[in-house]
Order: C-alpha cells, then sequence, then structure tokens
C-alpha cells in the first residue's frame, strides 16, 4: 500500500533565542492540510506572511540556510527542518516572532521532541516520494566539495568532513534510514573553531550564542589569558580544554559529532526540495551552499517529473472505443502503414491509441537484424495516426479526409522501443482545431515510461474524388 502523508496532532510551542540576532523567539508548530509542504510564517509582521521552504527561495548560506520569498526573510532554518523531514512529516506550518529560528541547544533534539509530544498523524493524501533514477552528482573541485545522489529503493546518507586540522580529524557519519535520526542524528549539536569565536563576535554575529550550543574545537594552544577572555564574552566563571581538544563546556554524546551534526544540516536542507528521496546520498565536505545547490538540482528535477503527462491506464481486457476495422474507416493507411491497432480513450480533446510492437513487423528486417529497435520515425507516425483519429473524429465524414504534417518541434526519444512492446499512444489538443490546423502534444509511453516526446502540427484536407 502507499504510505500516506503526515501532519502534527496539535499546535506546540517552544521558545529560545536566534544564534546570531540574540532576539528572544517563539517558534510554533501548526498542523497543516495534506500537499501544503513546509511553511514558515512571519506572525511578527503584519498578514503574517509567509515563506515557503523550498530551495528556490533560497538566498544566503554564510552562517546557516535562509530564505526569502516577497521581500521577508527567515534565517536559519535547517536544524527546523531537519526535524521535520527526519520524523517523516510532510506538512507543517512554522510561527517565528522573529526573522530567525531559535537555536536551541544547536541541534535538532528540542524541535524533535516538541513534534513528537504533538504527536504524528496520518492525512487521507498519498505521500510523493521521488526514487532518483539515475546518479546525479555535484561538484566543486575548489573546495573539495562532492555529492553523488544514486538510486536506490530507500532513503540514506553517507557523510564526509575533513578540515585538513588535527584538531579535527575526518570523520565519517552514516544514517541508513531515517528511523535512526531521532536517536543517531537529532542530537548532535553544531561546531565552531575556536579561532573562529572572537571574529564572529566582532561582527556582531552570534549574539545569541553561548558555551552550551555549540561544540568548540582548539586548533593550537591557547594561552590562559584567552580562555579567561572568552569565558568572560560568555558570561562564564572559566574554561578549559579537554585532552580530546574541545572546550570542556559539554559532553560529547558521539565522537564523531561534528560529522553526524553536519549530516543534520544537510538532511534539513535537503527537505527544500519539497518532497522526500528514495537514494543513497553521499557527501564529502557538505555545506549549506553546496546543499542548497544540490536540492535545487533535485528540486528541478522532481518538478519536471511531477508536471509530466502520466501514462494513461490500458487494460487490455477492457473493448476499445475504436477496434482496428474502425480505425481504417477513418484512416486512409493500410499494411504494412497502418500502425494503429485500437483506440481506448477519444474525447474533444485527447485521444489514446494501442500498437503492439511485434518481432514480425517488416522494418524489424533492416531495423536492426542482430538488435531489433522501431524506428523513431515510425513512432512519429503512429502517433500522427492517432492524432489523425482525433481531429478526423470531429467531422461527419471521416473517410473522406486526411491529415498531413506541417511541422515537427521538440522530438525527444527517451527509451527504445522493442518487439514485445505495447506503445501507449496520448495525444492531446494543445489549442482549438483553426481553419483545419491542429497543434498536439504527442507522448509515447510503452508501461509507465515515456519512450517519446513530440510537437505536431498537421492539417486537414479533403480528399480529392
Amino acid at each position: 500500500m502507499a504510505e500516506k502523508q503526515k501532519t502534527i496532532g496539535k499546535s506546540i510551542t517552544i521558545k529560545g533565542f536566534g544564534l546570531h540576532t540574540g532576539a528572544e523567539v517563539v517558534l510554533t508548530f501548526h498542523p497543516s492540510v495534506e500537499n501544503t509542504g513546509y511553511q514558515f510564517r512571519r506572525i511578527d509582521l503584519e498578514n503574517h506572511p509567509v515563506i515557503k521552504a523550498v530551495s528556490d527561495n533560497v538566498v544566503d548560506t554564510s552562517r546557516g540556510t535562509s530564505l526569502e520569498e516577497n521581500g521577508i526573510r527567515v534565517h536559519t532554518v535547517e536544524h527546523v527542518l531537519a526535524a521535520v523531514s527526519g520524523l517523516g512529516i510532510d506538512n507543517i506550518i512554522i510561527d517565528v516572532t522573529s526573522q530567525e529560528t531559535p537555536i536551541m541547544d544547536g541541534s535538532s533534539k528540542m524541535f524533535v521532541e516538541a513534534l513528537l509530544e504533538a504527536g504524528i498523524v496520518q492525512q487521507e493524501a498519498e505521500k510523493y516520494c521521488y526514487a532518483i533514477k539515475e546518479k546525479i552528482e555535484y561538484i566543486d573541485k575548489e573546495k573539495g566539495v562532492e555529492i553523488i545522489a544514486y538510486p536506490d529503493d530507500k532513503f540514506s546518507m553517507n557523510v564526509l568532513i575533513d578540515y585538513d586540522s588535527h584538531a579535527l580529524v575526518n570523520q565519517y557519519a552514516t544514517l541508513d534510514s531515517l528511523e535512526e535520526f531521532e536517536k543517531n542524528i537529532s542530537c548532535c549539536r553544531t561546531f565552531v573553531f575556536f579561532h573562529d569565536l572572537e571574529p564572529l563576535l566582532k561582527n556582531n554575529l552570534i549574539k545569541g550564542g553561548d558555551l552550551s550550543n555549540a561544540i568548540v574545537i582548539i586548533e593550537r594552544e591557547v594561552t590562559q589569558d584567552e580562555l579567561d577572555r572568552l569565558a568572560k564574552l560568555f558570561n562564564k566563571p572559566t574554561v578549559q580544554v579537554k585532552p580530546q581538544g574541545i572546550l570542556n563546556n559539554l559532553e560529547l554524546y558521539f565522537n564523531d559529532e561534528p560529522a553526524r551534526h553536519k549530516l543534520l544540516d544537510f538532511l534539513g536542507d535537503l527537505a527544500l526540495i519539497g518532497c522526500p528521496l528514495k537514494a543513497k546520498i553521499i557527501a564529502k565536505r557538505p555545506g549549506h551552499y553546496a546543499n542548497t545547490e544540490f536540492s535545487k538540482i533535485l528540486r528541478k528535477i522532481v518538478k519536471k517529473e511531477r508536471t509530466k503527462t502520466p501514462a494513461p491506464r490500458y487494460n487490455p481486457s477492457k473493448a476499445p472505443i475504436l477496434d482496428n476495422s474502425q480505425i481504417k474507416k477513418m484512416l486512409p493507411h493500410r499494411y504494412p502503414f497502418l500502425l494503429v491497432d485500437k483506440v481506448i480513450e477519444l474525447n474533444e480533446t485527447s485521444v489514446v491509441g494501442i500498437k503492439n510492437v511485434t518481432f514480425n513487423e517488416y522494418f524489424f528486417t533492416g531495423h536492426f537484424p542482430d538488435e531489433p529497435v522501431m524506428p523513431g520515425v515510425l513512432i512519429i507516425e503512429a502517433m500522427a495516426q492517432v492524432g489523425g483519429i482525433l481531429v478526423l473524429s470531429a467531422v461527419p465524414d471521416p473517410e473522406n479526409y486526411s491529415t498531413y504534417f506541417l511541422k515537427i518541434n521538440n522530438v525527444r526519444f527517451k527509451n527504445k522501443v522493442v518487439p514485445g512492446d505495447t506503445l501507449i499512444l496520448k495525444l492531446e489538443l494543445m489549442d482549438p482545431i483553426r481553419r483545419g490546423v491542429a497543434n498536439v502534444k504527442a507522448t509515447a509511453f510503452v508501461g509507465d515510461t515515456i519512450v517519446t516526446e513530440a510537437e505536431l502540427m498537421a492539417q486537414v484536407v479533403k480528399n480529392k474524388k
């Protein structure tokens, strides 16, 4: 059975401070209706403008992922989105009272706890999950970034981080399924190098940061004066360096917690695709810019996939609208050039025809003897013949008319057609027929797979006696 979409059972509120603004933020998760996805709502502004959480709206990735729609922004969304998508939630509204989400403890843990308290409920609509069909890559050689998605029957992620640092050696984190997210990933906190702290503060950033919501990594020998100055900046009595090269501000949950946090960030940025995936994703040195660029690539593919013509349902047991004998009364074509066996759908604007491709087709003798493939030009001809039935069905005496090609545009051959295939040919009027000229969108399927697409223009002409 197809998996259903999910939302939360009730609204729930969580409070904290924005990492960079330092402003107090009230964040409230609300249930949302089917097929609405993830939406942030700025309730601190007039009319409560909505910002959809999609990669099209990414405007900045310098210190987290920022979204903007119609001039309204929300910053540092990745930890919230990781919590929502990591729990398999599809539809939710996220109210914020500031331009930034709260940093909490630097992970997704508190968001996850709130969402679980609200309860996750199943909805009626089916969940759309995009299955990667071929390898998809994003590579930035200059920065050493490499992200690859491979086809798989489930979702999983592998993340490698490498900072050329003796204090933070290469780390590798894995998520084999979303079922592991709550326990193994959601609690993993953000990290920062010691030498970055003072510049961030001087640039009026991390106002809401303190030593309880980040792992501080020490790359070099640090004097006691520096540690004392840091303690003063964060209102701590004292700080020290642990043997593993981090400050004693907190205890690690896992030895590879930084890598796991990078995986958490990436999961949040992948949520911007707009749907869950079936794919194996391997990422080397990911970051918000690379993550969101990769999400944009995938979102374009998903949008194209979801808007393409769906394959008509063909039931061979059901009587056709027109059988072969009836087709021959409408079209002048005869063996070996009649390429439509039956019509299963027909209305004023569209038609669906069937061509059963057998090994006995005359053209397989020479195309090709050792690897028979139906010529693309004959697939186009089969489309045209089905289109001819569509336009001739509008005249009272179709046997007295023929259709002739005027133009063929945007032809794409996507898969081979071979003996044993059943071609399902769908033709749709692109605009009304005027002065006997018809423009149709033609799509040929084998099963659910599109094998050929084209736009055809033809003219209906009365036959000479």
